[in-house]
């Protein structure tokens, strides 16, 4: 979407949105009846989506986690990144090095009130009001200019997020992906993951379900495959593009996604 038009600042209570229903699922109080109500009709058919958001969280804690310690990323920019809850992205990586620096990334103006609010004393992490498509506005905008400097490597994170884009040749995840890719420094990573499912009918339903929930806020649950595209040309890190509950659990016991319906699916890549 690079037509640069406003994105609205006004929050609607009676319309769904994906972050909300995701801060609904991880057990945050940020959301509104109307989100919880979509919670529970996707509930009757994908009956796993609470177990497979808390998974898509944890998995997003350890992929920073293990760039800051194990790989020395320092700067993170994270798109589509959601209402604040517990452990988000710059605490674990300020864990590793306080010195390490985020930019968030969202089009929800309910996570730019609490972000900003949440970020208020921290010099080193900030919240833009954009949306993930507008690669261009995102990587020059003063926070991200403030914060980041793309001449050494860069995480960039699109953490179960692209299902709310359809497929676009200039504004897919395709197309995103490119130009992210074209703007960033060797030895800087990219960390993707998005929902799929390979029953045709689950795709379908919540497809049509999200899509009519959001008004058009959507783009669709897609297949291993599709995602498996995102990455080419990346050095995919071990162990691979996988369901995201098995991306180097921290034990032998970590929680695993139990139902196979729709999973989120995805990995690390990083550019050469």
């Amino acid at each position: 979407m690079q037509s640069g038009k406003p994105l609205s600042t006004e929050i609607d209570a009676t319309i769904p949105t994906a972050a909300r229903m995701y801060d609904h699922y991880l057990g945050g109080k940020d959301n509104y009846a109307a989100d919880r109500a979509a919670c529970a009709e996707l509930d009757k058919v994908v009956p796993s989506t609470r177990a497979l958001a808390l998974n898509n969280r944890r998995f997003l804690q350890r992929v920073v986690r293990t760039l800051a310690q194990e790989y020395g990323v320092r700067q993170f920019l994270d798109h589509g990144s959601g209402l604040p809850t517990q452990d988000n992205v710059h605490q674990v990586a300020q864990r590793i090095d306080p010195s390490a620096r985020v930019v968030y990334v969202d089009n929800d103006p309910m996570v730019l009130v609490h972000g900003r609010a949440l970020l208020e004393q921290d010099e080193r992490t900030t919240v833009i009001h954009a949306d993930m498509r507008e690669t261009e506005a995102i990587f020059t905008h003063p926070d991200t200019e403030r914060l980041i400097d793309f001449s050494q490597p860069v995480a960039v994170l699109f953490n179960s997020v692209f299902h709310c884009i359809p497929d676009s040749d200039t504004d897919g995840p395709s197309a995103v992906v490119r130009r992210v890719c074209e703007r960033l420094a060797p030895g800087s990573y990219l960390v993707m993951c998005q929902l799929v499912s390979e029953d045709a009918a689950v795709r379908e339903f919540v497809t049509d379900f999200m899509d009519k929930a959001t008004q058009g806020h959507w783009g669709r649950v897609r297949e291993q495959k599709d995602v498996a595209a995102w990455f080419e040309g990346l050095e995919i890190l071990a162990p691979g593009l996988v369901e995201v509950s098995t991306w180097r659990p921290d034990t032998e016991v970590a929680p695993r996604q139990l139902t196979q319906e729709w999973i989120e699916f995805g990995g690390v890549g990083r550019l050469g």
